[in-house]
């Protein structure tokens, strides 16, 4: 198997969910989203913002990036002041916090060859901060229950834990674009069984591309979406519906309908959009 980001951090809510996914998705090749070099050029504003707040000599990106304007601006100064509010917070804890900023992160002991970056971590006694910065405006994303979060998070405890006496870890994305700071706080002990118990384990399943396909939210950005034939099968399970009978559907059967409306919708679409490729 080729040493690459072939289980992503970013990626860990699907493979977590369906194993054998990761393996079909490596075989197709990746292509860029319409705004990724938008989100890209956000990441490198808000590194040298956090940077030089925190006095280091570097240079301003500015002129340099392609999506720039007023609104990236002040999105990157309100994540700039929440991490340096957050510093504030650790200095009170410890004289020495650390804050690293695009760090890579190791993850392998639990994920086979699994490393990710960090937008901004925050290292003291007690508490170790994960800050993960989204611009993206389509999605509202949350830390709860945020894997690539949690495995960020396990790569700096693996770091650090023994430096720093870290009991808690603070794990929060934000999203300024959707007015969004999100924030998770888990105690160690509780990640590190979570690591053990689930993590490593499907890791290690999906590696091998091996385990059960399961269709559900985390379906949205497979690459195999439109072809799946689990999801196909999932989704087809609300179109086989029996609708003549009885001839008007209660409240509770169409309480059960609506959790799948947009997946099937979505599922269409993406069926429609391959099929006309």
């Amino acid at each position: 198997m080729p040493k690459h980001a072939y289980l992503s951090a970013s990626a860990s809510h699907r493979w977590l969910s369906c194993p054998p996914s990761a393996k079909l998705c490596a075989e197709i090749r990746d292509e860029a989203p319409p705004y990724a070099q938008q989100g890209t050029d956000a990441h490198e504003l808000c590194e040298y913002k956090v940077l030089h707040a925190l006095g280091e000599d570097v240079k301003d990106p500015t002129e340099n990036l392609d999506f720039f304007d007023a609104k990236m601006a002040n999105c990157m100064d309100e994540y700039c002041f929440y991490v340096m509010e957050q510093y504030a917070k650790a200095k009170q804890l410890c004289e020495d916090p650390k804050v690293l900023v695009e760090q890579r992160l190791d993850f392998s002991k639990w994920v086979p060859d699994g490393f990710g970056t960090g937008d901004c971590l925050i290292v003291a006694d007690k508490i170790l901060q994960i800050i993960d910065f989204k611009y993206g405006l389509g999605i509202l994303v949350e830390a709860e229950n945020n894997p690539q979060m949690m495995c960020y998070a396990l790569s700096a405890l693996d770091v650090y834990d023994g430096i720093y006496d870290i009991e808690t870890v603070e794990m929060t994305i934000f999203q300024p674009r959707r007015d969004n700071i999100s924030t998770l706080s888990m105690k160690k002990e509780d990640l590190l069984q979570w690591a053990e118990t689930i993590l490593a384990p499907t890791a290690q399943l999906a590696y091998n591309g091996e385990g059960d396909f399961h269709a559900g939210d985390h379906c949205q950005f497979c690459k195999v979406k439109a072809t799946c034939r689990k999801r196909a099968e999932y989704n087809m399970e609300l179109a086989a519906y029996d609708f003549e009978l009885p001839s008007k559907l209660e409240e509770s059967e169409i309480a059960a309908i609506l959790p799948k409306i947009d997946n099937l919708v979505s599922w269409a679409n993406d069926v429609k959009d391959y099929a006309l490729q």
